[in-house]
């Protein structure tokens, strides 16, 4: 039977009627039956997603609510970094070091550094490896303040976002006061740094860390240990250590998954050894630091870890200031050499984790191969492991916690 219903024309004083189609009501229990049924769909995620951290995209392979399968894309921001290496002199190639991963450009500077100066033999005066490592541990903090930043953004929370950005802004003052810039710095180069520590900028980096150190519980008051973003993130994306090793994670993502595994404790560079200083890990939950709902390898210890590794990274810095030796800031003659007919690799603990430079020189003065291994572009190997068989709203909360820097996965 037909059934009449009228609605109004908001732009007019009329009523129009229509007869609705006899049929347009379900009969639910036909589902019963076996005739609802879903379709998979496949889903763009990105590649200018506002979650995805950088021009990444994923497809998604989806039945309803729940994602199947995610295969990562990249590409998107290639940029032939590795073959511009071979192209140029070294010294001229540190400022494209910057641009990989672009949120820690010192460590990037440090580890071509390194590799360059094992293979020519250069000595780096300890004024300059103590430099170094202040430098790279605080850009180590300012990396962690944007994962957190933002992460908690990807979950909803916006105010933590907001303080993670303040603080990272008197960082950046730091490195503006020594080098001049704030996001990419050539600063850490071959030989040790393009230039001495200004007076007074010891005193203002103690003035910053007495002021930062306490703002880490804020942090935890705010977003770590809130109930909405615990139920968020733990027991989400676990990643066992066996999986972790077998795709050849890093970093916090590989101590997350409860392995003490760091470079500046297990191969030491640039004198890490001199300092004393805790790798964190991550840890069940239930004890009075880990709230309960927490399993090892979970998004929330990743994000966990790295709130943790700001407090070693304090330690570190406020040695390196206590110990910082006179003399001078960079080795004589780095410029315009000629690299031997050998080759080298070297690795350093970047905040995503190992960050290697394979160099192979042929007697000239520019490199005949140059090879980066980006933590981020491994890291970003397990998503489509761990993205089956989870809800739609995890995806982001998985990726955040990977924290990839893009302009390090394409190169």
């Amino acid at each position: 039977m037909h059934q009449a219903i009228s609605t109004v024309n908001p732009m007019a004083d009329t009523t129009i009627e229509f007869e609705a189609a006899p049929d347009v009501l379900i009969d639910l229990d036909r589902s019963e039956q076996g005739d609802l049924r879903t379709e998979e769909m496949l889903i763009n995620m990105g590649p200018q997603h506002p979650s995805t951290h950088g021009v990444l995209r994923i497809v998604l392979r989806t039945d309803g609510e729940m994602v199947l399968e995610a295969i990562p894309h990249i590409g998107y921001l290639h940029r032939c970094a590795e073959k511009i290496g071979e192209n140029l002199p070294p010294y001229q190639y540190i400022p494209y070091t910057d641009r990989m991963d672009y949120l820690a450009g010192m460590n990037n500077n440090q580890g071509f550094a390194l590799a360059v100066e094992k293979l020519k033999g250069i000595e780096v005066p300890a004024r300059a490896q103590a430099i170094r490592v202040i430098f790279a541990e605080l850009n180590r903090i300012a990396s962690h303040l944007v994962s957190l930043g933002t992460y908690g953004l990807d979950m909803g929370a916006f105010t933590p976002f907001l303080y993670c950005f303040r603080e990272r802004e008197m960082i950046l003052d730091l490195f503006e006061a020594a080098c001049g810039a704030r996001l990419t710095y050539s600063y850490l180069t071959i030989g040790g740094t393009t230039q001495d520590l200004p007076e007074g900028w010891v005193e203002r980096c103690r003035e910053f860390l007495d002021y930062f150190e306490p703002k880490i519980t804020d942090y935890n008051n705010l977003l770590s240990f809130n109930h909405i973003f615990v139920k968020r993130t733990g027991r989400v994306g676990v990643i066992s250590l066996e999986d972790a090793i077998a795709f050849g994670l890093t970093g916090p993502v590989l101590r997350a998954s409860g392995i003490r595994w760091d470079l500046r404790k297990i191969m030491p560079y640039d004198g890490y050894e001199k300092y004393e200083f805790d790798v964190p890990i991550g840890q069940a939950g239930g004890t009075r630091e880990i709230p309960h709902g927490i399993e090892v390898g979970d998004c929330w210890s990743r994000y966990y870890v790295r709130v943790l590794e700001m407090t070693q990274s304090i330690r570190i810095v406020r040695q390196a200031m206590d110990q910082l030796p006179s003399g001078d800031f960079v080795a004589p003659k780095v410029k315009n050499l000629k690299l031997p007919d050998d080759e080298v690799y070297v690795e350093v603990e970047n905040p995503r984790g190992q960050l290697g430079f394979y160099v192979r020189g042929d007697g000239s003065a520019i490199p005949s191969r140059v090879k980066a291994r980006g933590p981020s572009f491994c890291n970003l190997s397990i998503t489509s492991h761990i993205c089956r068989n989870i809800m739609l709203a995890d995806v982001p909360a998985i990726i955040g916690s990977i924290d990839v820097v893009m302009g390090e996965v394409d190169r």
